[in-house]
């Protein structure tokens, strides 16, 4: 059994983001390959060790504070430390500039993984200070995992590191997501009028949610945007102003209630404009339900799921125009819509089944091990 160590600034329960959702795939389906993971993280709540997380554990250091974004611990460097003696490998889940200044404090002489998710865009002015730090981490690693062959061409940083980049796009396990209840379905049919159009997100500055209600200024059709984050009450306002009717925010959704969703909507709509979006684990999901798609290109994963003409539709970042546009299309050619929204559910069972990340994330632990060996 080989013993891998996850760490990233958060995890769940306490948030339901993609990363998170990577990281317990990995970590459920792991050990039918012959992996058993464990997941270190901070957290506003404190320290605790060894609580259980479907058939894994999770480790929480304490939270003390935050600067620009990102999640700091004066404790995690001991917990870390403690974690990854007991480990086969470490793996890393990039970015969180915490992560790089514990794996040197803790002077960490493991087999080592980073899972590249996304580059740094926003915070430019503090990348460039973090700049050496980073260097010097993506350096001393064995091994960067990129989600996408698109995301590795395009990225400045991990094309630097293109001798050591191996691609493993993101899968999902269909098996670990709930079947909606006939009450539950139902209770969706009631409040919602068919058909209608569904984002699932963290709703966050780069997930272009102000172009989608723009978009849906003066539309005869529904949208639901489902998530919570920072960008929430600014969105909700942003529609109370545009006087919409047709939108609706049920906040974060259970499980249960995601999967009804996926389930009832006509399409999924996903208009990420920025580079921050490296991959949309919500778009694959979306793909996993056999759903038509419509996304933007920003040159990152999303077109790697949503194939234009194929699985939905790839439009111009930022446009609210072209996004209507392509609701509109789908809408009024349903036949074409399920016939992509079938090959979205091949294309998931092809490329992003949680088999084939895993399969590949084990011949990559067990070919570092036999390296350092």
């Amino acid at each position: 059994m080989i013993k891998v160590l996850h760490f990233f600034k958060t995890y769940r329960p306490q948030t339901f983001g993609g990363i998170e959702q990577v990281i317990y795939q990995l970590a459920e389906g792991g050990l039918q390959y012959g992996i058993e993971s464990e997941v270190l993280y901070l957290s506003p709540q404190g320290a605790a060790r060894g609580e259980k997380s479907g058939q894994h554990v999770s480790h929480r250091s304490k939270l003390d504070f935050h600067v620009a974004s990102t999640g700091f611990s004066l404790s995690a460097f001991r917990d870390f430390a403690q974690l990854a003696k007991n480990a086969d490998i470490v793996h890393y889940h990039f970015p969180w500039p915490f992560m790089d200044l514990a794996h040197y404090v803790s002077r960490i002489d493991k087999p080592s993984v980073v899972s590249y998710h996304s580059d740094i865009v926003k915070q430019k002015t503090l990348l460039k200070l973090y700049q050496p730090l980073m260097k010097r981490f993506l350096s001393s690693v064995d091994s960067i995992v990129a989600s996408s062959p698109a995301y590795a061409e395009s990225s400045p940083v991990l094309r630097h590191y293109s001798e050591k980049v191996s691609i493993i796009p993101y899968g999902l396990d269909r098996a670990t997501y709930p079947e909606p209840t006939i009450e539950r379905l139902a209770y969706w049919r009631s409040i919602l009028k068919e058909p209608f159009f569904l984002f699932v997100g963290a709703l966050r500055y780069y997930k272009g949610i102000h172009f989608l209600i723009q978009a849906l200024q003066g539309a005869d059709f529904n949208c639901v945007i489902a998530g919570e984050g920072f960008e929430e009450e600014a969105l909700k306002q942003q529609a109370k102003e545009a006087g919409l009717k047709n939108v609706l925010f049920p906040g974060l959704l259970s499980e249960e209630d995601k999967a009804a969703l996926l389930t009832l909507c006509y399409a999924f709509v996903f208009p990420s404009h920025l580079r921050s979006e490296a991959f949309g684990i919500s778009l694959l999901e979306a793909a996993m339900y056999g759903k038509s798609m419509i996304s933007c290109e920003i040159s990152t994963g999303t077109s790697f799921i949503n194939l234009d003409q194929e699985t939905g539709l790839v439009i111009p970042p930022a446009d609210p125009l072209a996004l209507r546009q392509a609701m509109l299309t789908l809408l009024r050619n349903p036949e074409q819509a399920a016939m992509m929204g079938e090959r979205a559910a091949r294309r998931y069972e092809s490329v992003f089944s949680s088999a084939n990340m895993l399969e590949s994330y084990a011949r990559l632990y067990n070919n570092l091990l036999l390296s350092h060996n």
